[in-house]
């Protein structure tokens, strides 16, 4: 079995998970609105609530891989004034 569950769903902000969520299950956000989720009831539960879709680990991947190829092109645009005054280039990120 899998340890996680990977899928969408929308960060609506305050509430949006609890810390009785995280004490009931692993979860952990990425960009593009991915959640990698502890693959129990509970985190199945809780991607059900949401109104999450549910993706594969590589379905996951790409959208993450786009997001990110994209803020990095931005930031390659940027002059280099606003590459100094900002936090860094973004870096490429993989899920466990």
């Amino acid at each position: 079995m899998a340890h996680f569950i990977y899928g969408t769903a929308t960060n609506t902000g305050k509430g949006f998970f609890t810390a009785e969520d995280r004490r009931a299950f692993f979860l952990r956000g990425y960009p593009a609105d991915v959640w990698c989720i502890g693959n129990n009831v509970e985190g199945a539960r809780w991607l059900a609530e949401k109104n999450g879709v549910e993706k594969t680990k590589s379905e996951a991947q790409a959208l993450i891989t786009a997001d990110i190829q994209a803020a990095q092109s931005a930031w390659d645009a940027l002059s280099d004034e606003d590459k100094v005054a900002s936090p860094g280039r973004p870096t490429d990120i993989t899920l466990p």
